[in-house]
């Protein structure tokens, strides 16, 4: 019992000493965004200061932030639709239709995420720039789709794959048609897989800076670009950075909440029903 207790205890020890690095950055810079640019470079990690909202007035106030905020949930939600309604429709067909390769084509569909998304860059640029889509929403919209499917399908396919096939053939014998199958019964089953994928979708083309600050113009820009505008030729103003930084943050955990109720609701309900 002695020895069982001591490894229980080591073990939430080391998960809470994990969970206190994780937090520590997203501490550091919710408390440097309430401080001056004096106090950032005089206090450092000091966490007893006179808070201030001047950042946040200045970042609220300056900057186009209304319009940024705008395009980044554009970007964000159309993108993640976009990319959930088509993975999950190709996670079906390779699912459920016979054809050669299908099983290969299935598990490398992840290899193209593996690709960095700096390296994609210039070359999407180039690409982008000849269909006259750089430097517009759609255009990033586009490219995040592209970017997240490969993933989408491939998380989703595993999903699928559990879903009894007797469960269609009884739809389909009720007078349910493919489309009406596959909304009606085979996407209500798998809304863990769907609210693991929109989370991932939602964070990467909410977070993401290299395409976006490639890929976008003054009036397209989105928060995360926004943010490198903080960046001059006289020096870096933390304080703006970490309060933006900040704001950012806040709908992709309001979204991951949201989303993760729906895993854990989708894990319960298949528990009592098994």
């Amino acid at each position: 019992m002695n020895r069982s207790t001591f490894a229980v205890t080591l073990h939430y020890g080391a998960l809470t000493f994990l969970a206190l690095l994780c937090v520590a950055p997203i501490a550091v810079m919710f408390a440097t965004s309430f401080k001056l640019q004096t106090q950032i470079f005089n206090t450092g990690l000091n966490f007893l200061f006179t808070p201030t909202l001047e950042n946040y007035r200045d970042v609220l106030g300056e900057n186009n932030f209304d319009r940024y905020l705008v395009n980044s949930l554009v970007v964000g939600i159309v993108s993640t639709v976009i990319t959930l309604v088509l993975g999950a429709m190709s996670a079906y067909a390779l699912v459920r239709f016979r054809f050669a390769g299908r099983k290969t084509l299935a598990y490398t569909t992840l290899l193209l995420r593996t690709v960095p998304l700096a390296v994609l860059a210039v070359p999407v640029f180039m690409i982008w720039n000849q269909a006259g889509i750089a430097g517009s929403l759609s255009g990033l919209v586009l490219l995040y789709v592209a970017v997240n499917l490969p993933f989408t399908i491939w998380l989703l396919y595993g999903f699928i794959l559990q879903v009894p096939i007797e469960l269609e053939e009884a739809a389909a014998i009720d007078g349910c048609g493919p489309l009406r199958t596959f909304f009606t019964v085979v996407l209500p089953l798998i809304k863990p897989g769907i609210a693991a994928a929109s989370i991932f979708t939602f964070r990467i083309a909410w977070n993401e800076f290299i395409l976006a600050l490639v890929l976008t113009d003054r009036g397209t820009r989105t928060l995360p670009v926004a943010a490198s505008l903080y960046i001059t030729d006289i020096g870096v103003d933390w304080g703006k950075i970490m309060a933006l930084g900040s704001l950012i943050a806040i709908p992709p955990l309001i979204f991951t909440l949201v989303a993760a109720k729906q895993i854990i609701t989708g894990l319960t309900a298949g528990a009592v029903k098994g």
